[in-house]
């Protein structure tokens, strides 16, 4: 049986793509530029999006379980029922992101910058929330423990 082959757009400009539903599982996607993409319903699950400029992406209902984000740029991003279970995001930035309803079980958020950030609904049950920078955000029905 033929190995799958990885899928690396490392540093590339794919701002403004749609990629809509697009299968991008364990793709390697460092340090790119996908700021104002279209990847609502993708699948993203073990991806390496470490550095990767996320900025005004639609990544809502997006598949990012054990997704690598670290140092990430997530301005603004809508990340809306986006499963993100196991996920690192260690020192990314989600200032202005909606995380509505995201699933965030067991998510390394160390570091993180949740300024301005619309949490509602969203699951954080074993999250790591250490260091996490917390200013005006809405928090309204999350959950914390189970």
């Amino acid at each position: 049986m033929e190995k799958p082959v990885k899928i690396n757009l490392s540093g590339k400009d794919l701002s403004g793509k749609d990629l809509t539903a697009a299968n991008l599982r364990g793709a390697i996607l460092e340090r790119t530029d996908l700021s104002g993409a279209d990847l609502s319903e993708a699948d993203l699950r073990g991806a390496n999006l470490n550095g990767a400029d996320l900025s005004l992406a639609n990544l809502s209902y997006t598949k990012l379980t054990r997704a690598q984000l670290r140092g990430a740029e997530l301005l603004a991003a809508d990340l809306i029922g986006a499963d993100l279970r196991g996920a690192d995001l260690r020192n990314a930035d989600l200032k202005g992101a909606d995380l509505t309803d995201a699933d965030l079980r067991g998510t390394d958020l160390r570091g993180v910058k949740l300024s301005r950030v619309n949490l509602r609904g969203a699951d954080l049950r074993g999250a790591k929330l250490s260091k996490v920078y917390l200013m005006d955000a809405n928090v309204r029905g999350i959950k914390l423990v189970s």
